[in-house]
């Protein structure tokens, strides 16, 4: 489907939440849900799990249709690997994805996933990974022999093999794009999910964005914040629209990236970011914001204490929030361990963020 903005469904899909509706009476949303319940639309709208067990208990079973969710961190701390992660989870569970990054190509995002499905942390005896180092090598010095294809590259490789496979399982519900920070606006977004909605109108469908301060506006906003709101609105307009989850990678103000931990206010473009979203969670390097007590007395967990990211709900419109969950880091094969849990330890500045 083309993205050019000439394009009439880009044109139509740029209506998407621009036009209000109607006032209705009670009788006829009564009648609405009658017939979503006949439809089965309802049991289309159940949560869909996002691969991270701790996280999907805390929001009440997964992402679900209509909600914005936001994902912040610093740079390095794995907000790419945790998305991808997750849009690789939903794909092998059923669900079509739509996974947009304006930093990466698709043949980036490609070797990550190689990596990922090469690994298997819950049988780690018996199956031996391939790092992302290795792949990257191992491309490279395939690219330059006689004869190089995919089925080459992998037939020495019993990880690659394996990483293959199992991505051919789900290879046609995960849809990968290399967003422009010209052309891939509000309108091309919509007019590509609403392409995936049409193609697939009784599957879950996902929409990953990575990242949101690079959804270019047209004509451009004069500052930052109003393009910054613009675009949190067009995305929660589009997921309320299209009837679908929306997560989106957030960058952080340099107030934050320097701050002893990164909290929901230091995200970049204004107040939108917090009153438009429903899920709201936050990475922070768990070192950095353990309090000092478990630094001091054992230098052996200190240094343990470096392999773990704490994701942090600190917003969640429809459950629980201030919640501070921890997984670890597996960033040599592109992944985090799924199996985390809540953080035991206190972390600095949680008191005064719970008064």
């Amino acid at each position: 489907m083309s993205l050019l903005t000439h394009d009439p469904m880009v044109r139509a899909a740029s209506a998407v939440g621009r036009e209000g509706r109607r006032p209705l009476p009670v009788s006829a949303v009564l009648a609405d849900l009658d017939r979503a319940l006949r439809d089965g639309e309802v049991r289309s709208r159940r949560p869909l799990p996002t691969g991270f067990e701790a996280l999907d208990r805390a929001i009440a079973g997964g992402l679900k249709p209509g909600e914005l969710v936001l994902i912040g961190g610093g740079q390095g701390i794995g907000k790419t690997t945790l998305t991808l992660q997750m849009a690789r989870n939903l794909a092998a569970n059923g669900t079509h994805v739509l996974y947009v990054c304006y930093e990466h190509d698709e043949r980036f995002l490609l070797t990550r996933l190689l990596t990922m499905e090469s690994h298997d942390p819950s049988d780690e005896e018996r199956e031996r990974g391939i790092r992302l180092r290795e792949v990257l090598a191992r491309i490279e010095e395939a690219g330059g022999r006689e004869g190089a294809s995919l089925q080459a590259l992998v037939a020495g490789t019993p990880a690659l093999a394996r990483a293959t496979a199992r991505i051919s399982a789900y290879a046609d519900r995960l849809l990968l794009q290399r967003g422009s920070g010209s052309y891939t606006d509000l309108a091309a977004l919509a007019a590509e999910v609403a392409g995936l909605r049409d193609s697939h109108p009784h599957a879950p469908c996902v929409l990953f964005l990575d990242y949101l301060q690079k959804v270019p506006v047209h004509p451009e906003p004069l500052t930052e914040t109003e393009r910054v709101t613009r675009v949190v609105e067009g995305l929660k307009d589009l997921a309320l629209s299209l009837d679908l989850p929306v997560v989106a990678i957030v960058a952080a103000e340099k107030e934050g990236l320097r701050a002893p931990r990164l909290r929901l206010h230091h995200l970049r473009g204004g107040s939108a970011i917090l009153y438009e979203a429903d899920i709201i969670l936050i990475l922070n390097e768990k070192h950095r914001i353990v309090t000092k007590q478990h630094l001091t007395y054992n230098a052996l967990q200190a240094q343990g204490l470096h392999a773990w990211v704490v994701c942090s709900i600190e917003k969640n419109r429809a459950g629980r929030q201030l919640i501070d969950l921890e997984f670890r880091k597996r960033f040599e094969y592109a992944c985090f361990d799924p199996d985390g849990g809540p953080v035991t330890e206190i972390l600095i500045d949680e008191r005064i963020e719970r008064d």
